[in-house]
């Protein structure tokens, strides 16, 4: 069944704009603003033939919420059913390199998951995994940190995360999880083959059942005064030395 929503910002509408124009219902915009920003999406909407709207910036700020920055641009979608339902469907997508798969474990801030989203596809990670429950979903916050990352990176949100992990080892999936005790550093782990890597939310870290089902933790080396970060700067951290390796054993 379609699902029927908005999205807000000027990433997150150009990028379905280019990505999925036909899935756009209508773009709302700020009568008000004119700007050359403002007259790039208006001649793309032009050419793919999207309805547009003028409307005042009050309705713009109804529809986005309080916490909604909109920048003067709402888009009205409708989404097709989801392709990927889970991690067979990602296994068996014909991937062309081995599984590299980002897993969050109770990251709850959206903005933290739109950000994590949007390091995921600059890295070229074939999906992004994470409880349905005591954690944050795809929603129009996201979608617009993300800046257009949740429209092309699949996001699997699972019932029973430690369940999944067991599965994608099953799949000859190594899971290594990111945690500050870890003995092993980041930049002395082999991440070349399949690999998932699991992060926790700043703060709580991984839960003790998802370290129990890890393969191996690994810890980021700190050279400064502070013990911790944010996970989505650690997420970026951790999948660039990935995509590093891999890149490197790929030429080799």
């Amino acid at each position: 069944m379609s699902e029927n929503r908005i999205i807000f910002g000027f990433h997150a509408v150009l990028s379905r704009l280019r990505q999925h124009p036909s899935s756009i219902q209508e773009i709302l915009i700020d009568k008000e603003r004119v700007d050359v920003r403002m007259k790039d999406l208006l001649n793309l909407a032009e050419a793919a033939g999207t309805r547009l709207m003028q409307v005042e910036r009050a309705r713009l700020d109804g529809l986005a919420g309080q916490n909604g920055r909109h920048q003067g641009v709402i888009a009205k979608v409708v989404d097709a059913p989801i392709p990927y339902r889970d991690i067979y469907d990602i296994l068996e997508s014909g991937l062309k390199e081995p599984p590299f798969f980002l897993v969050l474990d109770g990251v709850e801030d959206p903005h933290n998951l739109g950000a994590c989203l949007r390091v995921a596809d600059a890295m070229g990670v074939h999906a992004v995994i994470a409880p349905k429950d005591r954690a944050a979903g795809l929603n129009a916050t996201v979608r617009k940190v993300a800046c257009g990352a949740a429209e092309s990176v699949p996001f699997i949100a699972v019932t029973n995360l430690a369940r999944t992990l067991r599965e994608l080892k099953d799949e000859g999936v190594f899971i290594l999880g990111a945690a500050s005790e870890a003995s092993s550093d980041l930049f002395n782990t082999k991440m070349t083959g399949a690999i998932a890597l699991v992060l926790g939310a700043e703060g709580t870290g991984l839960r003790r059942l998802t370290i129990e089902t890890c393969d191996a933790l690994v810890s980021i080396p700190m050279f400064g005064s502070v013990e911790s970060l944010n996970v989505s700067v650690a997420s970026g951290i951790c999948l660039y030395e990935a995509r590093r390796q891999r890149n490197s054993d790929s030429s080799s």
